[in-house]
This record gives C-alpha cells, sequence and structure tokens, in this order.
C-alpha cells in the first residue's frame, strides 16, 4: 500500500493507494498519532485509488475512526469506489463512517 499525506492546514488529506490491509497498518497508525499529537482538526482518507479493503484493513479503519473520536477529531472517508462501498455495506460498517464523494468535498466540509 502507497501512503501520501498532504496538509491542508488543519485537515489532513492521506492518499491510499492499494489494498488497505495489516501491512498498512503501523503506517497509517503512525500517520493518524502524528497528525492527532500535531493537533490537526479533521483527517481524511482519499480512497480513490484503494482497490479493496480486507478484514483486517476494515478493523483498521475502525481502529482509526475511534481513535480519531477519542481525541476529538473529526474523520472522513472519500472517494470510496463502487467495490468498497459495498464491502462496507455487506458489513453494515456503511453506517459507522462518514464518507463523501470527492475528497475536495470532505475537505470542505471539515474546513
Amino acid at each position: 500500500m502507497n501512503i501520501n499525506v498532504q496538509d491542508y492546514s488543519n485537515v489532513i488529506v492521506i492518499k491510499l493507494e492499494g489494498v488497505i490491509s495489516v501491512e498498512a497498518e503501523e503506517a497509517l497508525k503512525s500517520h493518524i498519532t502524528q497528525s492527532v499529537a500535531n493537533h490537526r482538526k479533521a483527517i481524511v482518507f482519499d480512497m480513490t485509488h484503494v482497490q479493496f479493503i480486507d478484514s483486517q484493513g476494515l478493523e483498521l479503519l475502525i481502529w482509526v475512526r475511534d481513535y480519531c473520536r477519542l481525541s476529538l477529531i473529526q474523520f472522513r472517508l472519500a472517494g470510496l469506489d463502487e467495490h468498497c462501498l459495498k464491502i462496507l455495506e455487506i458489513t453494515r460498517l456503511n453506517k459507522e463512517f462518514n464518507c463523501a464523494d470527492e475528497v475536495t468535498d470532505a475537505v470542505k466540509s471539515l474546513a
């Protein structure tokens, strides 16, 4: 998984590419904890180039959501393709995440 971080003042956009799985866990948790430590207001995961989310990847997304809630940081998923949306629907996690169609919409809603 490739991870690219973009800083928009108080909003961090983490662009993910590939498969969200256990292999991404350490790097993603590091970016999240660093963003919280830097007193960011919100975090957006740009999921535009994510092809698949496995069960451990879903657990990782839940961890990020929960960590952000405990840290009073807003968290959004953006740019999910039809396949990833279906995974969230099948697992009934689609109602657990705040999602935006476009990354720019998510950033604007948090700025």
